[in-house]
């Protein structure tokens, strides 16, 4: 298999309450194209932070990330911008969605900002929806949707613009146990069905269980589990 992700010897610090605290310290990472890795740690030892870093959402203080033949640390933040929308698709622990807008607007979101037709996006992100099982919730703002639906939404908005590499950070955490366990079997069903790259943050053992590799986080570089 060829390397979709590439990121060598990041690193990444905080100033907090005036201390610095090294968060990534000469991190490295090679994710094969087709690959679902699960990073697990303790709470507070940088997972969403490796995520933001790897998805273009921060920015790293050394190292280097590329993703397919992008570098994006050496992007300019326009053209960042630009690549982060069309090639990397985010779920985070707590969906994000805009109350104002139905479900199909809210996964149809990303192909408004890329400039898409309107009837493209909308096409596009009714069937994502119908293929996470929300078929007859489309017009549903999120408070009317359940937890499990809204975070379905989520995933749909995520790959709307049929990206090549899949971040999601603890997307399981705000769920219960049964919802969780069903939103596991979605994302690694849209992992296969979609040709998805993904790398998983998490706590649950089940869905690292599910992954085909399992890293650990821990003193600010990756060791295997």
């Amino acid at each position: 298999m060829s390397m979709l992700l590439v990121a060598t010897n990041l690193h990444k610090s905080y100033m907090a309450a005036g201390r610095r605290l090294d968060v990534l310290r000469g991190l490295s990472l090679e994710v094969d194209r087709g690959e679902m890795v699960a990073i697990v740690g303790v709470s507070g030892v940088g997972k969403s932070t490796l995520l933001h870093l790897l998805g273009g959402l921060d920015t790293v203080d050394a190292g280097t990330i590329r993703i397919d033949d992008a570098e994006i640390t050496a992007l300019a933040d326009r053209d960042l911008v630009a690549f982060r929308n069309r090639h990397v698709g985010f779920v985070f622990q707590f969906h994000h969605l805009l109350p104002e807008f139905s479900a199909l607007e809210n996964a149809a979101l990303p192909m408004r900002i890329a400039r898409a037709r309107a009837a493209e996006g909308r096409l596009a992100a009714e069937g994502l929806l119908r293929g996470v099982g929300l078929a007859d919730r489309l017009d549903h703002r999120p408070g009317l949707l359940s937890g499990g639906e809204q975070q379905r939404v989520a995933v749909a908005r995520a790959l709307v613009m049929k990206p090549s590499l899949l971040l999601a950070d603890e997307p399981t955490g705000d769920l219960d146990e049964h919802t969780a366990d069903e939103l596991h079997a979605l994302l690694r069903g849209m992992h296969q069905e979609h040709g998805l790259t993904s790398i998983i943050a998490t706590h649950n053992q089940r869905l690292a269980g599910a992954c085909d590799r399992v890293l650990r986080l821990e003193d600010g570089t990756l060791v295997p589990v």
